[in-house]
């Protein structure tokens, strides 16, 4: 029997318009708002663009609840879990108070619309990292009130790394609630590769640089020691650098471990010790080799639907592969994302 798929990453294209109608006062009602974009451009790049001109239509859909939903049951899958679209480019926003405001709107919408609608509709609070005092007492009200799962870093823009101790009141708040925060990526700007006018180019690198960026400054600048019950899950860049990054950050680890005084272990004992995820592509070749360092317990499955179509058909491709353990199979679907996200079976 299939495994029922828990989504531990699926998408909105959310519109400037409906979240319009959850603003608080005194931005409530003020249709000059609607003028300009609520949340900035990721970097320059329209990402449907380039999929148009090479004659391929994809799937731009499901920017509503019941969609969602029609979704799961199409394509066999239990639950999801929802991100922002462009709302992963909060960390360019330079208006502390406009991304308090904009990052409410956002929670309180996905809080009324989605999980309110169906509970098999999972969604993270949308964090306003520019002020974390307010990103803390955000993240605890979406959780609280909102029945929410957790909460999305989106730190690419931002000007400091997640292992900064600027972040601490939000990992405390996180830690305090239970709940996990997972890092997404998506824009390319600001990650090393701004001279790049191809979008391929930009999106082979992006996600997994973004990622390796703030795990390292996690890990080394003891994060993770500060915060020991912290749960954090780095989504939508495959595993397939995880070995690498466990080995290069041992390497400096031996040679310069008095720049790092809060370790008390190798920095590839961190990253397996239980408190970091990783989504996991199914098709990756080198998930045997990343799961045999780290485990089965810690991948995770995600859609990244509408971004991504045929989900049934890649669920079936994974479940026939040959290379990997049944239970791996089961708990990177399913087990290891109820686990992470906190659901009930």
């Amino acid at each position: 029997m299939a495994t029922q798929a828990v989504d531990t990453d699926g998408h909105i294209f959310e519109k400037d318009e409906i979240v319009f109608e959850y603003l608080e006062p005194p931005y409530r009602g003020r249709k000059e708002l609607l003028a300009l974009p609520f949340f900035p451009g990721l970097d320059g790049f329209h990402r449907m663009a380039r999929r148009v001109s090479g004659g391929k239509r994809y799937v731009v859909g499901a920017d509503d609840p019941r969609s969602w939903l029609e979704v799961l049951d199409r394509e066999g899958i239990d639950r999801t879990v929802i991100f922002p679209t462009m709302g992963l480019a909060i960390g360019f926003m330079q208006d502390p108070e406009w991304a308090v405001v904009v990052c409410r709107a956002y929670n309180s919408m996905m809080a009324e619309r989605y999980i309110k609608f169906n509970r098999r509709l999972g969604a993270v609070a949308l964090l306003p990292l520019q002020d974390i005092k307010e990103a803390a007492k955000e993240l605890r009200r979406a959780v609280n009130e909102l029945h929410m799962v957790g909460g999305v870093l989106a730190p690419v823009g931002f000007p400091k790394p997640l292992g900064d101790s600027y972040f601490d009141p939000l990992y405390e708040e996180a830690q305090k609630l239970g709940c996990p925060l997972g890092i997404h990526g998506a824009p390319a700007r600001g990650l090393g590769f701004d001279f790049f006018t191809s979008l391929i180019e930009a999106r082979a690198l992006s996600h997994p640089f973004a990622q390796m960026i703030h795990l390292t400054s996690l890990i080394l600048e003891g994060a993770l020691e500060r915060f020991p019950r912290l749960k954090i899950a780095s989504l939508e860049a495959g595993c397939e650098w995880i070995p690498f990054l466990m080995d290069r950050l041992d390497m400096e680890y031996k040679n310069r471990a008095r720049q790092a005084p809060h370790l008390k272990k190798k920095p590839s004992e961190y990253m397996k010790g239980g408190q970091l995820y990783y989504h996991t592509e199914l098709w990756e070749k080198m998930l045997p080799q990343a799961i045999e360092r780290i485990g089965e317990d810690l991948f995770l499955y995600a859609s990244d639907y509408p971004h991504e179509p045929d989900l049934a058909e890649a669920i079936q491709d994974f479940e026939a592969r040959t290379d990997l353990a049944k239970s791996a199979k089961r708990k990177i679907l399913s087990d290891n994302g109820k686990r992470f996200y906190n659901m009930e079976s």
